[in-house]
Parts: structure tokens; sequence; C-alpha cells
């Protein structure tokens, strides 16, 4: 998730997963005496200050799943994992929770997957608790939520049963915060974050001996942009590979992404076909009634023709020319030619958001079309809030810190960040491939898939798209996809699935069905 107009790119029943109570508590972890401070640096006002030397925290609890057909036993683990520099210095302090399931003598050849959300600035919680986790949170799709209390249920679409996961909070989320000599801040960049998340999974890979398992990463939104980084990474500077990596909408190339740098093109006909989803959905295309995906198939032709060949004429572009396109986007977007020649054909999602139910006084959200909320101002250009991040956050939040803390029994008296938007304002998106000759100025990490890809005959790719996500287009990652510079045999190693549903695809009741199935099928064909 990223910036506001990116964010998350960017997520308790007795016979549930975790039962009526917990079955075997392992006692907190003691700090470790060998070494009782960090090493003495200087302050701001030449002062020395000494700091106590950060340790690993964790509790281990033992439980039963038994849901969706599935049982057996396993360990969840949440805790913060010190994590050090090349001269084994501590420089951060990074929360996870871990579950693996217990399997004597097999733990070495288990799968494991790594996940993340995104923003940059926010926590894992989103995934945590609405995919990958043995407990789900209960939310109503598409609408406001009801008041509190919020309630969770078993997850029966949990991996669990397939691949131990490791769900990771980046410095600034969660509990996760730099020690030391660092600050938070000095993580809060594309190449930083890359390098504390990648020695993260290195060590904890070595502290649980699963060097030998299958080995995948899941990211959503920013986090997508993430895992591409990170998967080239460590494999040339760890030699760890992956079986396989998951790219839940996806947004690896921010150039194709943001509408607001002057003279980038690319957006707008990438996004159009997203716009006439949102525009099918609330009845506004006039005469298309069908089903959504043939429709899509007719916008994506004209995006990629004349749409775009429009928008490249500019200035050159005829007054004939120019209302036959304005009366075609009418046509796919229910927007009026007015407003569609007054954007000159460029609109952001932040805009079309604002725009397209204005006459109703409401406001679609950006990450999933399918919310929509009041405005308290229908003469902005842009979307004032998302609905869907309105609504999803209370819930997600609420019910995570209830089950962190008393069924994981971890996190108390200290203060949980869902997500951080000092660190999403101030993030620096310049990035630097390894290998490159020079640093992008917006970071564009399919140039790290491709690298890994053909280096590495074994890596196959899964991208997972909402049909009804403006923050992340699924035209936009079709894009992004088809201009990897790779050979067609690395081509044929990437998948791609769609969804009737937005940014976080799992809020979705029918296509989190659907998001299980093709998690399943992925994990079983990849190792």
């Amino acid at each position: 998730m990223m910036k506001t107009t990116f964010l998350m790119f960017c997520t308790l029943l007795a016979a549930g997963a975790y039962g009526a109570s917990r079955a075997e508590e392992a006692p907190r972890a003691e700090s470790d005496t060998a070494r009782q401070t960090c090493e003495k640096y200087e302050t701001g006002d030449n002062k020395p200050k000494w700091e106590r030397q950060p340790s690993n925290q964790s509790r281990v609890t033992r439980h039963r799943f038994s849901a969706g057909g599935k049982s057996f036993d396993y360990t969840a683990t949440a805790g913060t994992l010190v994590i050090r520099d090349d001269y084994d210095r501590p420089i951060a302090n990074i929360g996870y929770v871990a579950y693996s399931r217990d399997e004597h003598g097999k733990v070495g050849s288990r799968p494991i997957l790594f996940a993340f959300n995104g923003g940059p600035g926010y926590s894992s919680i989103f995934l945590h608790m609405g995919l990958l986790g043995p407990k789900r949170v209960i939310v109503t799709d598409a609408g406001p939520p009801s008041p509190a209390p919020y309630n969770t249920t078993d997850n029966e679409f949990s991996v669990l049963d397939k691949t131990d996961v490791v769900l990771i909070d980046p410095v600034g989320t969660g509990l996760s915060h730099a020690v030391c000599r660092k600050k938070d801040a000095d993580f809060w960049s594309v190449d930083a974050d890359v390098d504390s998340i990648s020695r993260l999974i290195a060590q904890f890979v070595s502290d649980h001996e699963r060097w030998s398992s299958p080995k995948y990463l899941l990211g959503e939104s920013y986090g997508t942009t993430r895992a591409a980084a990170i998967v080239d990474y460590l494999r040339a500077q760890r030699s760890l590979t992956f079986n396989g990596v998951i790219f839940l909408s996806a947004a690896l190339d921010m150039e194709v992404i943001f509408t607001a740098l002057p003279g980038n093109e690319r957006p707008y006909a990438t996004y159009l076909p997203s716009f006439a989803a949102a525009a099918w959905y609330y009845h506004l295309v006039p005469g298309a009634q069908g089903p959504l995906e043939p429709f899509l198939e007719e916008v994506r032709r004209y995006a990629e023709g004349p749409f775009a060949t429009a928008l490249l004429k500019g200035n050159a572009l005829s007054a004939a020319e120019r209302d036959a396109v304005a009366e075609q986007v009418h046509q796919y977007t229910g927007l009026s030619t007015e407003y569609i020649k007054a954007a000159n054909f460029r609109i952001s999602e932040a805009s079309f958001a604002q725009e397209l139910l204005k006459s109703r006084g409401r406001v679609i959200a950006r990450l999933d079309a399918r919310f929509s909320g009041s405005t308290q101002d229908a003469r902005e250009k842009d979307a004032a809030y998302d609905p869907s991040l309105a609504y999803l956050s209370p819930p997600f939040m609420s019910a995570f810190q209830d089950y962190y803390h008393h069924d994981l029994g971890f996190g108390a008296e200290q203060t949980y960040q869902l997500s951080n938007s000092v660190a999403g304002n101030d993030w620096n998106l310049a990035h630097k491939p390894l290998g490159a000759g020079q640093q992008q100025t917006l970071v564009n990490s399919t140039v790290d898939l491709a690298q890994t890809m053909v280096q590495d005959p074994n890596l196959k790719v899964l991208v997972l798209q909402g049909y009804f996500d403006l923050g992340s287009p699924f035209a936009t990652t079709e894009y992004m996809m088809s201009h990897l510079q790779i050979p067609q045999e690395a081509v044929s190693r990437i998948q791609m699935k769609y969804y009737d549903s937005g940014h976080m695809i799992y809020v979705h009741l029918p296509s989190l069905r659907r998001l299980q199935q093709d998690l399943d099928q992925f994990l079983d064909s990849t190792h």
C-alpha cells in the first residue's frame, strides 16, 4: 500500500482453528545476557549514549486446526527478531507471526511462505486476518461494517494445510522498530526496506533450519514491489531462492501506476478497463448489461488501440477525433463527454472515484470500486478518502489486537501500528536494482523480477488481480507482466488469475474461495 492513492498495494468460535483455549504455552524468551548494551554512540548533543542490547522476544502457543474438512495440530509463534548488518551490529527489531504445522521429522522439507502487505507503511494485518492466518475477520463485503463487537471465524481458506506461514511487519509498523544507532526513517526507502526484510527472511530460515524447504514469497500492493526486489536480492546476495512468488494486486512499476507525473501517458490507457468495470458494476454503462469479462475484453482492445493512439497524438488530435474518443469513453465509463474532454482524456483514479457517483453524493473506493461512501463536498476534484479502507480498517485492527494479545499472548503493553502515514509520505521511491548501472528515480522492480526469472529457471510467478481495483488496475498489471525482458520460456512460468473483487480480493467471499483453490494449485505444482 502507497501514499493515499496507493495504500495497500497496496488486508472466535470455540470449535475453531485455535480451539477453545491454548493447549500449551512456552515461556517468553529470556534476554541475551551475553551482551547488555549496544555499542556506545554519540547523540546530537555530543554526549555518549548507551542503549540496552536488543534481544529476540517470542511467545509460542500450540493449537488445533479444524475447519473446512481439515484437521491438524500447529504451532504459532508471535515475536520480534533482531536483524543485524554485515558487521553483526543490531539495526532493527522486526515483528512477525509464524505458523507451522506439527509434522514430526518433516520440518526441513515442508514449504514455508513469507508474506507482507504494502503501503508502504502498512503492517501485515490484512493478509493475516483476511487470507493466510487460521482466523478470518467477518466483514460486510462492499458495504459499511456493523458496529462493534467485531467477530472472527475459523479460516477454512487458510493455506496452513499446504505451507507454513510467516507474516512480517516492516520497520515502523506493528511492533517493528530500529535499534541502536538506527532510526525507523532509515528504513523508509525501497532499497533499505528490501535489505531489512531480506535479512529477516534469511535469519528466520537459518534459525529454524529451513534452508531445504520449498520457499514462497507473497506480497500485496506495494508488497509486490518489495517482493519482486527481494527474490532477486536474496538470490544474488545469499543464494537463497524461492520456488514461487505471488503478487496480489501488483504494483511493480510505479511509473505505469502514477498519474501525477507530467508527460506520462501510460497509466491512462491501462486504467480505462478498470474504470469500465466500476461503471458496469453501478449499471452506468449504456447497453452493457451482459457478463463483465466479454465487456472488459472489448474495452481492453479499445484502450490498447484507438484510445492509446489518441493519447499519443496529444494536441494533434482533430476536433472530430476528440468528439469520437470522448463519446466512446462515455459509453464505457458513464462519465459525461464534457467531463472527459475537460480532462483531456487523462483521468486519474482519484478523480474517477470522485466523479462517477457525484450526482448521488457518493464517492467510490479506489482500492475496491464496489465500496462507496458519502462525500462531504461533491465539488472536489479528487476523492478525499477511500471508503473501503474506512470500512475495513476498524474491524481488522480490533479483531487482530484481541487475537494477538489473547490467543497468541503477545504484544501487551506495546503500541501496535496498523499503518504509519509518516512512513508512507516520506518513503524514498528511488531504487537501484542489483547490477544496474543507474538508479531509478521511481522504482520499477520488474527489472529485478526479470533478472531473477532469467537466472533462476525454477522460479514461478502467480499474479492475482481484482477487476474492481483502481489502485492496482488489472490492465496495468497485464502491461507490467507483458513488458518483462525475459525469454519465452520464462513467460510460460507466469500465471494470471482474475476475480470479481477489488484490491483486497479476500474480503469478497466467492473470490476468496477461488483464491484458495488457485493458491493450493500453485503451491502443489511448484515443489
